[in-house]
């Protein structure tokens, strides 16, 4: 099953809060008996505090506490930028819904 989406990213697990930015990408499941995905998403910030995007891929082992997806780069705010983006599984509710929190650490490469 491919899944595109357009979710909104915010600092706390609250749909209403203040947005950040936008996740927009696609994941598909790549096995039978387990949930397990590939992401290839961006986040696209266009606010006061950041302007531009961050491209995240990985493979999501989601029966894992925490798993690492790749930021592959970015723009605008986040030119030429790599790092790790960890995710946790916060509510889980099959193929249909699941909210992630994720934990990013960036590091510039000029």
């Amino acid at each position: 099953m491919l899944v595109v989406f357009d979710d909104p990213v915010t600092l706390d697990s609250h749909l209403l809060s203040p947005l950040l930015a936008r996740a927009q990408g696609c994941y598909f499941y790549d096995k039978k008996n387990d949930y397990n995905a590939w992401f290839a998403f961006t986040l696209v910030f266009n606010s006061t505090q950041y302007k531009g995007t961050l491209n995240i891929m990985g493979a999501d082992l989601m029966a894992a506490d925490t798993r690492d997806l790749s930021v592959v780069g970015g723009t605008g705010d986040f030119f030429l930028t790599k790092g790790i983006a960890t995710i946790q599984t916060d509510v889980f509710q099959g193929a249909k819904y699941f909210r992630l929190k994720m934990d990013i650490k960036l590091y510039e490469c000029y």
